[in-house]
């Protein structure tokens, strides 16, 4: 069940009505923290940091999505790149691969503090589907069971010495 709040904002002599929608789950008490999903981030940093301020910028995004309730699963770091093109005058970035489970109401401000940080230059944040969570988790599970086959030691070939003092 959910409410609908009507906010009215005044921004100069005309009035805008700004539809406002809260999910809050009357049964349990409990807002939207039951209903966790997963979600990806790539932002990229820019690179023009000191790699010690870069680290900086990426342990305080992953502290706020904590601090908003998420849960992050993984951190991957893909370094220095060249952008496609300029992005804030800016022709290099850090590029950072984060997974994290969050409910849908954190989104919305986890991704407003990436707009508003100046160390990042661009963000896209994407809900992962049931189909590709299942398929990655497979996929691993078909990755562990493949041991790779074991190696034969290199047996030495003989060389002419060997050959004449063996005769």
């Amino acid at each position: 069940m959910f409410f609908r709040i009507f906010v009215l904002h005044s921004a100069g002599a005309a009035l805008r009505c700004r539809l406002v929608e809260r999910y809050v789950l009357l049964s349990t008490g409990i807002a939207d923290m039951s209903n966790r999903r997963l979600y990806e981030t790539v932002y990229i940093v820019n690179a023009t940091l000191e790699d010690a301020e870069i680290e900086e910028a990426i342990n305080r995004i992953n502290e706020y999505i904590v601090h908003h309730g998420g849960t992050i699963q993984e951190v991957n770091r893909w370094g220095r790149r060249r952008l496609a093109y300029p992005i804030k005058k800016r022709y290099n970035g850090y590029y950072v691969h984060c997974t994290f489970e969050a409910s849908p109401s954190s989104i919305p401000i986890i991704e407003r503090y990436l707009v508003l940080d100046d160390s990042v230059l661009r963000h896209l944040t994407v809900q992962l589907p049931q189909r590709l969570i299942e398929y990655r988790a497979q996929r691993a599970v078909n990755s562990t069971q493949q041991a790779p086959a074991p190696v034969a030691e290199p047996t030495a070939v003989p060389t002419e010495q060997e050959n004449a003092e063996q005769n």
